[in-house]
């Protein structure tokens, strides 16, 4: 007999477990305690089955007669319900798990598991995109059914307000994300997302970071000066403008990279943008590239020197967070501070870099100094990338004389911090000042770099000569020699590194590669002329060193110390200035010149 609502809804409890019929395999199994579920039974191969259609009162006696003759359908047809059931179960689980905003879901934890430390910034800004831009549209629809013109229309809002980097962005990480979709979830055979940019609005000129020049820079350090913001996020600036490193580098620095006892800071190549190109395009390992090192100046390592002295326990890194010590300083601290300073559209962390490239530049300082210092890439040559550990030493001056320049600009002003003029000497043309160049600093703060040939120079230059004026012999005979070198001005070896502030080690090693002119006896070692603890006689005596390389050492002397008619019967270390330097090298250079033949030498 058929159940009625009234007859199921008083079906008492008995404390045993009973079922009433309903017909046509449907039946209501009473609990011992009471509760009520619908079962269907039905016969399957020759074997009695039994499945659930849910529980009393959730599914009503209306219901579970529905579900019942869709059941009796399935079998008729030759279906076995229980595994209708399974398969319908895994569709809706697989639909649910490529639902696009799941696929994305496990797409950003596949990255985050593969981006390496200081990298999680790009992950942010990407979960922030599509939340804004991409999944209020998509996140609902299945993978299968997202089509290009979809994602055309998606882009197009983004582009519509001029987004034109983020519209840029997202056509990358849409390809990514549906090339992942692809290999991890089957049936899905095609990338949407490919050939986008075909459609893609062109993007606005380039609008390159803007710098300051040195009168906005006075504003800006007077500025940092009365800040009221965190203390930190001003020694954040200041070391900026001392270091010139990128904001993400400053960001990700820990205490363990910075060794201020040599002054230096040193980056891992991985967490470096330049380095990391480099790795990636020439296959390398990070271990095999060289690190980024910075070379400190004074005022850079109290900076540093301070934020270490003020970390709390429990923080990361040098710059933390204001509410998670183990997280970095926000990537919009920098730029919000700049902002506050009165210098939004003016400046950004990242123009700081432009604006000390622009000032070294226009100083004189050679071009492979700041490059390394910058982490620039080379951009001749197929687009090497520099070896950014060298010219640590050549760097430390660079930067210090840039770090006393803002001092004095911050103190005295403009005029006050003009840096030394650099003049270099024989620098070749397409050809980048390297390790072997010599600086030298003169009275007035000129600073000259001496670069020496890539070969020889054979002179093909007349040769300055004047009647009647004494030739330097190609050499001398030894007592001759022998006077030369117990001369007062020509101090032994270990005398002149105790004057000069150096160990008789690196005099010897200067001696070897031409930067020092030297006497040498068999019997009795070197001695070495005084004059070349002067600066600007010292400058005329490494150039003369640099350009005419394959001269004699006792001919170098006697040319220099030497009265000549070429100067009015006086030496040339007596009338050397630091504005007359080239001009004496030259006289010099043409005194060297062998008049049968041999050694020329030219500028």
């Amino acid at each position: 007999m058929p159940l009625t609502d009234i007859a199921v809804r008083q079906t008492p409890a008995t404390g045993k477990a009973y079922t009433l019929g309903d017909g046509r395999g449907l039946a209501l199994y009473v609990a011992a305690n009471g509760g009520k579920s619908w079962h269907f039974r039905y016969r399957w191969l020759g074997r009695q089955r039994r499945m659930s259609l849910g529980t009393y009162p959730e599914v009503s006696l209306k219901d579970a007669r529905i579900r019942r003759e869709a059941l009796r359908a399935l079998v008729a047809r030759g279906v076995n319900p229980q595994e209708h059931r399974k398969r319908e179960r895994r569709v809706r689980r697989l639909a649910e798990e490529q639902v696009f905003q799941a696929v994305f879901n496990t797409w950003i934890e596949h990255r985050r598991s593969s981006l390496k430390p200081g990298r999680q910034g790009s992950l942010a800004q990407m979960q922030q995109v599509f939340r804004k831009d991409i999944l209020p549209t998509l996140g609902k629809r299945t993978v299968y059914d997202i089509t290009r013109a979809d994602l055309v229309q998606v882009l197009a809002k983004i582009e519509a307000r001029k987004a034109f980097t983020i519209a840029q962005k997202c056509r990358l990480w849409l390809r990514q994300l549906f090339r992942f979709a692809m290999v991890k979830f089957p049936g899905l055979e095609r990338n949407p997302a490919l050939g986008l940019d075909v459609v893609a609005l062109p993007k606005p000129p380039v609008a390159h970071n803007p710098f300051l020049r040195m009168e906005e820079l006075s504003q800006l350090l007077h500025g940092l000066r009365g800040y009221r913001g965190r203390r930190q996020t001003r020694l954040s600036l200041h070391l900026l403008l001392l270091t010139g490193v990128r904001t993400g580098e400053l960001r990700s620095a820990i205490p363990d990279q910075f060794d201020l006892d040599r002054g230096l800071w040193i980056m891992p190549a991985a967490l470096v943008k330049q380095l990391q190109l480099t790795t990636r395009k020439q296959g390398k390992r990070p271990q095999d590239v060289p690190p980024y090192i910075v070379p400190l100046s004074t005022q850079a390592i109290e900076v540093v020197r301070h934020l270490l002295g003020t970390r709390r326990p429990g923080q990361c890194y040098l710059l933390a967070h204001r509410g998670d010590l183990k997280k970095p300083i926000s990537e919009n601290t920098l730029n919000q501070a700049l902002k506050s300073l009165g210098f939004e559209g003016q400046l950004t962390g990242h123009g700081i870099r432009a604006t000390i490239a622009t000032a070294l530049n226009e100083y004189g300082y050679p071009k492979a100094w700041i490059d390394a210092q910058l982490s620039h890439a080379d951009t001749k040559g197929g687009g090497a990338a520099y070896n950014h550990a060298e010219y640590v030493e050549q760097r430390r001056r660079m930067m210090q004389d840039w770090a006393d320049c803002l001092d004095r600009l911050e103190q005295e002003g403009v005029n006050a911090a003009r840096m030394p003029v650099v003049e270099q000497v024989n620098t070749p043309q397409n050809r980048e000042v390297g390790q072997v160049a010599r600086v030298i600093r003169l009275e007035g703060g000129t600073m000259v770099i001496v670069v020496p040939p890539e070969t020889p120079v054979r002179g093909e230059a007349p040769v300055v000569s004047v009647p009647g004026s004494p030739a330097v012999p190609s050499s001398l005979p030894d007592r001759g020699k022998l006077d030369a070198y117990e001369a007062p001005n020509n101090l032994p070896l270990s005398v002149y590194a105790e004057l000069a502030g150096r160990s008789c080690e690196q005099i010897v090693r200067d001696i070897k590669a031409k930067r020092l002119l030297a006497l040498f006896q068999d019997d009795r070692g070197y001695r070495i002329p005084d004059w070349q603890l002067e600066p600007t006689k010292y400058l005329l005596t490494l150039t003369v060193l640099t350009l005419a390389e394959d001269a004699d050492a006792w001919d170098i002397y006697l040319a220099l110390s030497k009265p000549t008619a070429l100067l009015e019967a006086r030496a040339p270390l007596e009338v050397v200035t630091p504005g007359m330097i080239l001009e004496i090298c030259d006289i010099v250079c043409a005194m060297l010149v062998d008049r049968e033949g041999g050694y020329e030498s030219e500028r």
